[in-house]
């Protein structure tokens, strides 16, 4: 980035903030809980005109609860799998989703990545590792996270109007983790951020599901018991259902 990108950038920071808002800012999650949608919308506050320099461009991010999280490789040996080598992840976010109105490597530098840590790699924290090609750990947790819906890169979906209002919808799966999940804007020229927003998103349990979580990590012997006399009770109801129907 030259120095007059720089100088051009620090000066539009104090120009053009966000103004934002959130679909809702809780999710509960319950029995039937199949995964949520935060809509994002917002605008760009400016004190001066719309710049003719180079077009305004916006990405989103929400970050779970952050979690060591220990990487396995297993290879073939004797017939049987075993684990082998592995490397521990010092912090990785159990779900993490950015979405860009245009493509991350135009709205986005990679000095100004490292710098804020937005992509997903440089979400991911690893402690350092002797093991040859360590690397490949992490972007085995990157791989697996995002087959399973958990990490995403969503380039071109944030609507942008006139430069001004913005908005976006991102899709949260249905197997979420409690906790705040952290939703950064950022607002962008030349590759520079010249503003940037946070607020939290809360999940929680609710109703029977909080009772048995709480439950189970307060009174673990009496959360077995009940855990026992409902598998018991599930089964002595189907065995009657099928006893009715067989009569019948």
């Amino acid at each position: 980035m030259s120095l007059w990108s720089a100088l051009f950038a620090a000066s539009t920071a104090m120009a053009e903030e966000v103004v934002l808002g959130l679909s809702h800012d809780r999710v509960a999650i319950t029995a039937t809980f199949d995964g949520s949608e935060i809509l994002i919308f917002g605008a760009v506050k400016r004190e001066t005109p719309i710049s003719d320099r180079a077009p305004l461009e916006v990405i989103v991010t929400i970050s779970g609860p952050k979690e060591p999280v220990m990487v396995r490789r297993k290879e073939r040996s004797m017939g049987i799998w075993v684990n082998t080598d592995s490397v521990a992840v010092d912090s990785a976010p159990s779900f993490y989703a950015v979405a860009t109105s245009a493509p991350f490597s135009e709205v986005l530098s990679d000095t100004e990545d490292l710098r804020h840590k937005v992509s997903i790699r440089r979400a991911i924290r690893s402690v350092g590792s002797t093991i040859e090609g360590a690397q490949a750990f992490k972007e085995a947790l990157m791989r697996i996270r995002e087959e399973n819906g958990f990490y995403s890169l969503q380039e071109n979906v944030v609507s942008l109007d006139e430069q001004t209002l913005f908005r976006t919808a991102l899709q949260m799966p249905a197997d979420l983790i409690e906790g705040q999940y952290e939703t950064r804007i950022f607002l962008t020229r030349d590759g520079s951020v010249v503003s940037q927003y946070e607020t939290v998103i809360e999940v929680n349990k609710v109703g029977v599901e909080r009772f048995l979580f709480n439950l189970s990590r307060e009174q673990p012997p009496l959360y077995g018991i009940l855990a026992l006399f409902i598998a018991v009770l599930s089964g002595w109801g189907a065995a009657a259902i099928f006893q009715l129907l067989r009569n019948g």
